[in-house]
């Protein structure tokens, strides 16, 4: 049997791709792709402070909360700005800049002198209750030095090299904690990456050998949790790193290249005796899941961390911003971690490699006692075990070649909190607020990629996107959010500055729908405006909805703006409507009565913009209000009272009058009355149906599945039998191929320097429009052709024109012995009128055009048919084409 065609090939494919698409169960598109409610541009951000200076990269970002200070660490300067207002004029700064010298060896090693050659500042911590601590690359030589906070003065520098590393986009974490430094990074130009305890003695690092703890490991964030705080088995405080690094583990399931890892160590963690000595003996790792169970697509590149902490350590929660591992594809998704999930994980099975390049899978064997990588419990000190030196050789083995665990860590609800298509966040800080309910909210900021801000709320395990603001006017990436609830402000850092920006900007809602729809914690509608519930401590006459979006505006006068036009008969009329909202959707209603705008009689058309009156007649004359429907409410926005009056000479000198005043909407009590209302009333919910509820979606989709799956299946018989009967009965049939291949080469040569050479050949159909007749009878010395249309096939480009008018001038066509004729000249001696319009069809197929029967005679007395097939018997010995497509049998 012979094998299908190339095209059939991706018919097929593409078919069972999209089987497999459409397969997948159907979900509402809230639950796929969240979308903000509002977007501000730069121009209408509130309260927004911005610092600006000659540095770049304004990367680190320090707030104490009993400081009224903000640091901020840069290119070569660390700030410190007034965390009440960053614009003002009080700000303090220290230079530190690598020396010339020092730049000079940065360009032998082969650095850019543009970004990597000079000091960025990759730590900025406080160290104690005087000093802070800050640590820069210093041109690919690292260095750190103390700032006293009171005199804002640095001291000597000292050696970096294992705290910070030497470039400055190499991920990186560290903490400082009882004045031990952690951090995590690749040190050194060629080396591991590593996590390790500095100073003060005993330094520790991770394994290497036999079995390396880490493989290309890219460190996004770190965090304290106080877990010995108040333990009843006397356990330790931890160490949580986070980070991308290559996939070890051997899974069906989860195939890919990277994975998102979460590590633990111990904070009072010693080292072991002999074995792992000046090695951490209570490292362990687990992976992190962010996925979309039902599309089977993961998320397995970590960008951001941020680390909630909460009154007991049980309660404490991990956001993390994750991506897919393909770089080309531009993709989000927020999920969330309960430290339970994760210590779960740690309790689990290991896993274990036979050598160093085997894949990892589940260790069944005997588990040593104690368990290997816990930290120091009164129960261990009960034994005799008071650190970890004093650990058995036996466990300490287990725990060099056993550092990965099993179980993987699952989020929370088992799926992300928020899904974005065409976004990369990049930094992201958490919010805890409570509500008019009483319930505590979590708030999220997320920057992005381009220089946006997200503002989002979760409610019911999903986020729900409050505002977008534009915080540049250049697109850059966000480098850090801070979030204040002391200055009530969220600190934003880019390369190019800083921004300060309120909590939020209730103001910017006008009305009570307006400002329950936006379902901010912070914001509450007071009977006359939304404000700002945090300052508030009575807060039990304010009107918001953070659950639903849709209650408590029900005795609410919604103000409207009326305008009143005056229309010919017969014009187009447009009536806008700008929703502020982009989750509303307008709809527009006649004296009452609900407007559609699709049907082909209606008369009105709507869209995204706004209603249009097409062809005003008399009878469309009335009170066209546009409703915004969000949250199953509809909230009238504007109002027009249009007038068409018959056509007269005053309209036409005069323009269509328009005038508009704002009304207020009575309340449903008040609109009692059976006359014709003049006034919208606003509709309190959006009429229910169970036709789009998603049972029936589901059912209609797989109705829809098994139609499109029959017809692939119809169409992809067909094209095997045609394909199937084209290779058989192939022989015999006219081949353009077989044609140019028994062309002779030197004839082929010159025609290829006559006319440029080209793998398409060029139809043309022949109108009565050359050389400038126009009136449909073009002259021949013969006789007269009548109207008509006739087939030139010319060699050439076949390239498609846009101008329809003023058409490319076709190529040189070959002369005929023959025939001459002053007016028109056909190279295959066939004269003809010629259409009004030049058409370049891409494709080598034969096609008759148009032909009528006067056409079918040539001025020779020959058939139409007759004359074609002379032409195409020509065309067999002077066809220039080497290789044309499949298209030509």
């Amino acid at each position: 049997m012979c094998a299908p065609p190339a095209p059939l090939l991706r018919l097929l494919l593409l078919c069972s791709w999209a089987g497999v698409v459409l397969s997948y169960p159907f979900r509402t598109p809230v639950e796929l792709d969240v979308t903000p409610r509002i977007t501000v541009p730069i121009h209408g951000l509130h309260g927004c402070r911005r610092f600006r200076s000659s540095t770049v990269n304004h990367s680190a970002l320090l707030l104490q909360p009993d400081s009224q200070r903000l640091y901020v660490g840069a290119r070569g300067a660390v700030f410190a700005l007034n965390a009440s207002d960053i614009s003002s004029g009080s700000s303090l700064q220290i230079e530190w800049e690598a020396s010339r010298e020092q730049k000079q060896q940065c360009l032998t090693k082969g650095k850019d002198n543009k970004t990597e050659c000079f000091n960025h500042i990759r730590l900025l911590q406080r160290f104690n209750s005087t000093h802070l601590y800050m640590c820069g690359t210093h041109a690919f030589r690292p260095l750190c030095a103390y700032i006293d906070e009171k005199r804002f003065e640095m001291s000597s520098p000292e050696d970096g090299k294992d705290k910070c590393p030497y470039g400055p986009t190499t991920g990186y974490t560290g903490l400082i904690i009882d004045q031990q430094i952690y951090s995590a990074t690749q040190y050194e130009f060629r080396s591991f990456p590593d996590i390790r305890r500095n100073s003060p003695s005993p330094t520790l690092k991770t394994e290497d050998a036999p079995t390396r703890w880490l493989t290309e490991a890219d460190f996004v964030g770190s965090a304290l949790v106080r877990e010995g705080s108040n333990s009843p088995t006397g356990d330790d405080d931890k160490i949580y790193f986070f980070f991308t690094e290559s996939a070890e583990e051997q899974s069906a399931a989860y195939s890919s290249s990277r994975v998102a890892r979460v590590a633990r160590v111990c904070k009072d963690d010693r080292g072991g005796h002999l074995t792992l000595q000046k090695r951490w003996t209570s490292f362990l790792k687990a992976r992190l899941i962010c996925s979309l169970p039902e599309f089977n697509f993961h998320f397995n590149m970590l960008r951001s961390v941020f680390v909630l902490p909460a009154a007991t350590p049980e309660d404490t929660l991990f956001f993390g911003i994750f991506g897919p591992e393909w770089k080309n594809v531009k993709a989000s998704a927020v999920c969330r971690f309960t430290l339970s999930e994760v210590r779960e994980a740690f309790q689990g099975p290991y896993m274990e490699t036979q050598d160093s390049g085997s894949k990892w899978k589940e260790y069944s064997g005997k588990i040593p006692d104690p368990r290997p990588g816990t930290c120091i419990t009164d129960s261990l000190r009960a034994r005799g075990i008071n650190v970890s030196t004093s650990l058995p050789d036996d466990v300490l083995d287990f725990v060099r070649r056993h550092p990965l665990m099993s179980l993987q860590v699952q989020p929370a609800d088992r799926r992300p909190l928020l899904f974005r298509r065409t976004t990369d966040y990049t930094q992201l800080a958490v919010h805890v607020t409570q509500a008019v309910d009483g319930q505590e909210y979590h708030v999220l900021y997320l920057g992005t990629d381009d220089g946006w801000l997200h503002k989002a709320v979760q409610v019911e395990g999903q986020l729900h996107i409050i505002e977008e603001l534009q915080l540049l006017d250049e697109p850059e990436p966000v480098s850090s959010v801070l979030v204040s609830t002391e200055q009530m402000s969220v600190y934003v850092s880019s390369p190019s500055g800083v921004l300060q920006l309120p909590l939020s900007s209730c103001a910017r809602y006008s009305s009570c729908y307006d400002c329950v729809f936006s379902r901010d914690p912070h914001c509450a509608w007071d009977g006359d405006s939304c404000v700002d519930i945090l300052p508030l401590s009575n807060r039990s006459t304010l009107i918001q909805d953070i659950q639903h979006g849709n209650r408590g505006c029900e005795n609410y006068h919604q103000a409207v703006v009326q305008k009143s036009r005056s229309v010919r008969v017969g014009d187009d009329v447009l009536l806008q409507c700008e929703l502020t909202s982009n989750l509303a959707s307008p709809m527009w209603s006649q004296d009452g009565r609900d407007l559609l705008g699709y049907g082909l009689s209606s008369g009105v058309r709507t869209g995204t913009d706004g209603l249009l009156i097409i062809d005003a007649k008399p009878d469309q004359s009335g009170l066209y209000t546009c409703y915004g429907a969000e949250n199953d409410i509809r909230v009238p926005i504007i109002s027009y009272n249009i007038t068409v009056q018959e056509d007269t000479p005053a309209l036409h000198n005069t323009e269509p009058a328009e005038d508009f005043h704002v009304f207020t909407l009575p309340t449903p009590e008040e609109a009692t009355s059976t006359e014709r209302p003049q006034n919208p009333l606003p509709a309190p919910r959006l009429p229910k149906t169970n036709l789009l509820n998603p049972q029936n979606m589901e059912a209609l989709y797989l109705t829809l599945i098994t139609i499109l799956g029959g017809l692939c299946i119809v169409l992809t018989v067909v094209l095997l039998y045609v394909g199937f009967c084209l290779r058989v009965n192939n022989r015999g049939k006219y081949s353009l191929r077989a044609a140019s291949a028994s062309y002779p080469k030197n004839k082929r040569a010159s025609k290829n320097r006559k006319h440029r050479s080209s793998a398409n050949m060029e139809l043309k159909t022949i109108s009565s429009h050359c050389n400038g007749y126009a009136n449909g009878n073009a002259k021949h010395h013969n006789g007269n052709i009548q109207n008509g249309g006739l087939l030139q096939i010319v060699p050439g480009e076949g390239q498609t024109t846009s101008n329809r008018d003023s058409p490319p001038p076709a190529p040189p066509l070959p002369p005929t012995p023959n025939r001459q004729s002053p007016d028109c000249e056909f190279g295959n001696g066939l004269a003809a009128t010629l259409p009004s319009m030049l058409r370049r069809i891409n494709g080598n197929s034969y096609v008759l055009l148009r032909q009528n029967d006067s056409a079918n005679t040539s001025p020779n007395g020959y058939s139409f048919t007759d004359e074609l097939n002379k032409m195409l018997e020509k065309r067999k010995h002077t066809q220039i084409l080497p290789r044309p497509d499949e298209s030509s049998v």
